[in-house]
């Protein structure tokens, strides 16, 4: 599926570049940019009808463009709900690292209380010992 997905969005980046000219190669009103960048030589390749090639093109071409695109997002959500299905969940699996053995009775409730359900983890520290103060003679 992904190869269809990659041939069309090539075709889609060729539609968008084919508009981009047809419409800067098309004769305004006025002459502006369509004359600048080569309106003449439309003229001179498809005759006295070149607006009515050009007009033309564009619609085929913006139409194109809306199937494709729609296609590619049709295509983009498919890809992504099956991968989904196919692996099972969307969010990778964490495994968790193993309990150590309790050391005393208060560490033994603790882990009961934890594997009944409930979380209760006791907080003892010893202070470390702070270290001599160093003095200078």
């Amino acid at each position: 599926m992904s190869i269809v997905l990659g041939i069309l969005t090539f075709i889609l980046i060729l539609v968008s570049l084919f508009i981009v000219l047809v419409v800067l190669a098309q004769k305004s009103k006025d002459g502006g940019m369509g004359a600048a960048l080569g309106g003449g030589a439309a003229e001179a390749a498809f005759g006295a009808e070149t607006g009515n090639v050009l007009s033309k093109s564009t619609i085929y071409a913006a139409i194109l463009f809306f199937v494709l695109a729609f296609a590619l997002y049709l295509g983009r959500i498919y890809e992504s709900k099956h991968a989904s299905v196919a692996a099972g969940s969307a969010l990778p699996t964490i495994t968790a690292p193993a309990a150590p053995a309790p050391t005393s009775s208060a560490a033994a409730t603790t882990l009961a209380a934890q594997t009944a359900g409930t979380v209760s983890v006791p907080v003892t520290a010893t202070p470390a010992a702070a270290p001599a103060p160093v003095t200078k003679p």
